[in-house]
C-alpha cells in the first residue's frame, strides 16, 4: 500500500544556471540546423544533430556531430550562441555575450551510426532508433497540467522571476540570471496540500544586497506562484542561505549540456532512463521517445483511466520498433494495465519515424524546452510542446 501522507521535494534551476546555459546553446544549434534546412530545402528526415556545449569563464565550447545543410557555418553557430547568452541576460565581466570566446568543434555524423539509423530504401519507412536505451513518461492529476506539484511549482517560481527580471519590474531588475529553487510539498491522503520548506538561491547584480533584501524582492513572486493557502506560518524559508550570490553563471561554475535531467522531467517523482534531451535531434529516442512516453501517460490520465501513470519504452540502436512497452498506474487505474499496453501500441506508431510524424518534431522548436522543464508546458501554435496535447485521450479510451 503506497504511503498517503508524506513530504516530497523537487528542485528547479533557472535559464541562467551554467548547465541550462549549455542546454539552451545546444538546442539553439539544433533549431539552427532545422531553420537552415528548411531554407535550403534539405530533407528534414535526413537531418541529424547531436550537440554538446561547455561554458566557463568567458568561454564556450560547442562539440558534436551533425548532418545537415551546408549553409550552416561556424560564424552562424557562434552568432546564435551569442544571441542565446544575451537573451538569458549575461553581461557580467566574467561571462559576457559579446566578449566570450566561442570554439566550434562540430563534425559530420559517424557513418557507422548513420547506417543503423537511416531509413531503408526503397520503402523509406523503417528508420532505426538512434541509440539503445529506456525512456519514461509520467503524468498525474495533482495539477491542471497533469504534472507532479513539487516540480511544477519549483519551475513556476523561477520562470515568473525570470520574466520580472527581464522586464525590470520593480526591484526584480536587481536580480541576475542564475538561480535555483526547491519546494517541499506536504501530501495528505495522497494529495498535495501545502508547502513546508521553500528554498531560493538567486544571483543579484547589485553586489551589496543582503539575503533579507533578496527575500523582499522574490517573496511576492513565490507567493503568487504557489496555490493560495499553501504557505503558512510554519513554512520555512531559505533565501540565499549562504549569503551573497553576486558571481553566478558559467563564471562561477562550469556548465555542461545534459546535467539537469531530473529538473527537465518530473523532479524525481518518476523514473528516468538516464538520457539527456538537449542538443539532440528527434531521431535520438532519448528525446523523442521520452516525449512520446509523456504524451501517452498524459493522455491516459486525461482520459480518466488513471490518476497516475508511468510508461516505459525501450529501444535498440538501428531497430525501429520498441522492444517493450510497460504501463504502471500505481493502483489508480480503471482498466487492466496489460490492456492499456496493447491499446497504446495500437493508437500510436512508436517507431522513431512514427513518433516524429505524430508529434511533428522536424521543426525548430527545441530552444524553448531548455529551461523550466520539457513537460507541463502549454502547446505552442507553431508545434512546440506538441507532446503536451491531450487529443489522443478519446482514442485510448475507445481502444480499451
Amino acid at each position: 500500500m503506497a504511503r498517503q501522507s508524506y513530504l516530497f521535494t523537487s528542485e528547479s534551476v533557472s535559464e541562467g544556471h551554467p548547465d541550462k546555459v549549455c542546454d539552451r546553446i545546444s538546442d539553439e544549434i539544433v533549431d539552427l540546423f532545422y531553420r537552415e534546412g528548411l531554407a535550403a530545402k534539405f530533407d528534414p528526415w535526413a537531418l541529424r544533430a547531436a550537440c554538446e556545449s561547455m561554458a566557463t569563464t568567458n568561454r564556450v565550447v560547442v562539440a558534436g556531430e551533425f548532418r545537415g545543410p551546408k549553409t550552416v557555418t561556424v560564424e552562424m553557430i557562434q552568432a546564435v550562441t551569442r544571441r542565446a547568452i544575451k537573451d538569458i541576460g549575461y553581461e557580467q565581466e566574467g561571462f559576457h555575450w559579446a566578449n566570450a570566446n566561442i570554439d566550434v568543434l562540430l563534425h559530420q555524423q559517424s557513418a557507422d551510426i548513420a547506417q543503423g539509423v537511416d531509413a531503408k530504401q526503397p520503402t523509406n519507412q523503417e528508420e532505426g532508433a538512434g541509440d539503445q536505451g529506456i525512456m519514461f513518461g509520467y503524468a498525474c492529476n495533482e495539477t491542471p497540467e497533469l504534472m507532479p506539484a513539487p516540480i511544477y511549482y519549483a519551475h513556476k517560481i523561477l520562470e515568473d522571476l525570470a520574466h520580472a527580471r527581464k522586464a525590470k519590474t520593480g526591484d526584480a531588475g536587481k536580480l541576475g540570471p542564475d538561480a535555483k529553487s526547491q519546494v517541499t510539498v506536504r501530501y495528505e491522503n495522497g494529495k498535495p496540500v501545502g508547502v513546508t520548506q521553500i528554498v531560493v538561491s538567486h544571483q543579484h547584480i547589485v553586489e551589496d544586497l543582503t539575503s533579507g533584501q533578496v527575500r523582499s524582492i522574490i517573496e511576492p513572486y513565490v507567493m503568487k506562484a504557489l496555490p493560495q493557502g499553501w504557505v503558512g506560518k510554519d513554512t520555512v524559508w531559505h533565501i540565499n542561505p549562504t549569503g551573497k550570490f553576486f558571481i553566478g553563471g558559467p563564471d562561477g561554475d562550469c556548465g555542461l549540456t545534459g546535467r539537469k535531467i531530473i529538473v527537465d522531467t518530473y523532479g524525481g517523482a518518476a523514473p528516468h532512463g538516464g538520457g539527456a534531451f538537449s542538443g539532440k535531434d528527434p531521431t535520438k529516442v532519448d528525446r523523442s521517445a521520452a516525449y512520446a512516453s509523456r504524451y501517452l501517460a498524459k493522455n491516459v490520465v486525461a482520459a480518466g483511466l488513471a490518476d497516475r501513470c508511468t510508461i516505459q519504452l525501450s529501444y535498440a540502436i538501428g531497430v525501429a520498433r520498441p522492444l517493450s512497452i510497460y504501463v504502471d498506474t500505481h493502483g489508480t487505474g480503471k482498466v487492466d494495465e496489460a490492456a492499456l499496453e496493447k491499446a497504446l501500441e495500437n493508437v500510436m506508431d512508436l517507431t522513431p519515424r512514427g513518433i516524429r510524424q505524430h508529434l511533428d518534431l522536424n521543426k525548430p522548436i527545441y530552444a524553448r524546452t531548455s529551461a523550466y522543464g520539457h513537460f507541463g508546458r502549454k502547446p505552442d501554435a507553431d508545434g512546440g510542446f506538441s507532446w503536451e496535447k491531450t487529443g489522443l485521450a478519446d482514442k485510448i479510451r475507445a481502444a480499451v
